[in-house]
């Protein structure tokens, strides 16, 4: 008799491994590899989360129903048409586990977020690439490998690792050259952060269309990627469809208390989106000072790319790397996602972005 056996294609799939946390030998480090908030989570979230342990026999609210409508409250979004889940990762394996299977595929930018074609790869479906214009999302070439077995597009604006962003005239037109039976998965993560005037995180589309799906996220610029919370804003059927095979008690109670009490604290978000529109440009105005190329990001990080290694018989990205965790810092490496001469750096405090930019400048002297 042959062991159990997993289905077939899931031992292909690689596994998402996420930003370092630890360095040997080290109890304290400047973490910089998982775009999380600079100041951490708000202390009203906090202090909401440590009240809500005195309840965690209690089973949560299966509907969300307080912090649904809440954030309906905040963005002007019907909270009926509001899915709550244990972060966007959660939304996103949904959306592939009801729409797509074996023989469909799964459409994402080049450089997107690996967790897209993981999520195909787990339900049978094959995720396909469509490449990008100076590492920005394309939609012409997004629609050009569109096929009649496409069954999700999924998005990030703005994207992760790039940084870069298409326009909401650029988006809409996407929509509007979809097939109307494709969904398109807008993963609007770093929403919070984007203050450009032509960038819309797609409300507007959602509400215009029928295949249109939004998602964000709690972990970023609300500093809760350890509570594990996101949602996702969609038309009513497709709301309808992931209620029905999402877990029943999703998302967990304290998780959600943070969240609501996130919400309310807009001082604090106000603070950490002033924070990061001053140290994102001044990060990057030191890296090109130092001769690297860096696309303008409107997120909370940006994606550095090294010259060849100046006569060394290595990878400079890689070897900038090394020379950074020496110093304590750990950023994130970009193998993964096909940029191996580039570096993500997460934009955290004052004090740590120094750090980082001392230490780069050390490194290329």
């Amino acid at each position: 008799m042959s062991d159990p056996a997993p289905k077939p294609g899931i031992m292909a799939i690689d596994a998402y491994v996420g930003g370092e946390s630890e360095l040997d030998g080290r109890d304290q480090v400047i973490k910089l590899s998982s775009n999380e908030g600079a100041f951490g989570p708000s202390p009203k979230a906090q202090e909401a989360y440590r009240q809500a342990a005195g309840n965690l026999h209690r089973y949560p609210d299966g509907g969300a129903g307080a912090l649904r409508e809440a954030i309906g409250v905040r963005h002007g979004l019907d909270a009926a048409k509001i899915v709550c889940g244990a972060g966007s990762d959660e939304l996103i394996s949904l959306l592939c586990l009801a729409y797509a299977g074996q023989g469909d595929e799964v459409l994402y930018s080049e450089h997107g977020f690996l967790m897209y074609p993981i999520a195909a790869q787990i339900v049978g479906a094959a995720p396909v690439s469509a490449p990008e214009v100076e590492l920005t999302s394309h939609v012409d070439s997004l629609l050009q490998r569109v096929s009649d077995n496409t069954r999700l597009l999924f998005l990030a604006n703005p994207n992760n690792p790039t940084g870069t962003y298409l326009s909401g005239d650029e988006m809409k037109r996407l929509r509007q050259e979809l097939r109307d039976d494709v969904i398109l998965v807008i993963d609007a993560a770093y929403a919070e952060y984007a203050t450009r005037d032509d960038y819309s995180p797609g409300i507007d589309l959602v509400d215009a269309a029928a295949n249109v799906v939004m998602t964000r996220t709690f972990s970023k610029i609300y500093g809760l990627g350890g509570a594990r919370l996101g949602w996702a804003y969609c038309p009513a059927d497709i709301a309808g469809v992931l209620n029905r095979i999402r877990g029943p008690f999703n998302v967990s109670a304290p998780a959600m208390a943070a969240g609501l009490a996130a919400l309310a604290d807009v001082p604090f978000t106000d603070k950490a989106r002033a924070h990061n529109d001053q140290w994102l440009a001044w990060t990057r105005k030191q890296l090109l000072g130092l001769g690297l190329d860096v696309p303008a990001s409107a997120g909370n990080f940006v994606l550095a790319r090294f010259p060849d290694a100046r006569g060394r018989n290595e990878n400079a990205a890689e070897a900038a790397d090394r020379f950074l965790k020496d110093r304590g810092i750990i950023v994130r490496a970009m193998k993964s996602y096909g940029l191996d001469d580039c570096l993500r750096i997460t934009i955290g405090r004052e004090d740590e972005m120094h750090a980082v930019i001392g230490a780069l400048t050390e490194f290329l002297e």
